[in-house]
């Protein structure tokens, strides 16, 4: 089923942004608030995806969340992807990265690159990216691959 994803506009919604980056991204590693937050998310040119779940008079809770930044005069990265356990297999991910190609397309990006856990190089390769080498071990446990899709 399609979800709505845009980016965070209400200071309630960047904290359920960045509240689910921290949580998936940082906390299982033992990493202090606020690492889940990098300069690139302040440029003008960086594009933030969200699906919310909203309930009458509460706060939105992300449901999943991602980042394009522009990295090249055709290239982009994605960054900081994010589904809350609660999501994980319902098929947002495989949107919110649909919805980031989109929008690279839009910017006039080509290429998207990305550096993926290993536990997800499966999911990136079946939507068409592809392994170009191994890259870094985030936080010393953590093994990244690089990887990178043309886009159409």
């Amino acid at each position: 089923m399609p979800v709505a994803i845009r980016p965070p506009h209400t200071p309630a919604e960047w904290a359920a942004y960045y509240q689910l980056r921290y949580d998936v991204l940082r906390r299982p590693w033992q990493q202090p608030p606020g690492s889940e937050r990098v300069p690139a998310d302040d440029e003008a040119t960086t594009i933030h995806a969200l699906v919310l779940a909203t309930r009458e008079g509460e706060n939105p809770v992300a449901l999943a969340v991602g980042m394009l930044q522009p990295t090249g005069a055709h290239q982009g990265q994605v960054r900081f992807m994010a589904v809350a356990p609660t999501a994980t297999g319902t098929g947002l991910g495989r949107q919110l990265m649909a919805y980031l190609e989109a929008q690279a397309l839009a910017a006039g990006l080509t290429e998207m690159v990305l550096h993926s856990r290993e536990t997800a190089v499966g999911f990136y390769q079946r939507l068409g990216y592809a392994v170009v080498a191994p890259s870094h071990t985030l936080f010393g446990v953590i093994p990244h691959f690089l990887m990178r899709k043309q886009l159409n």
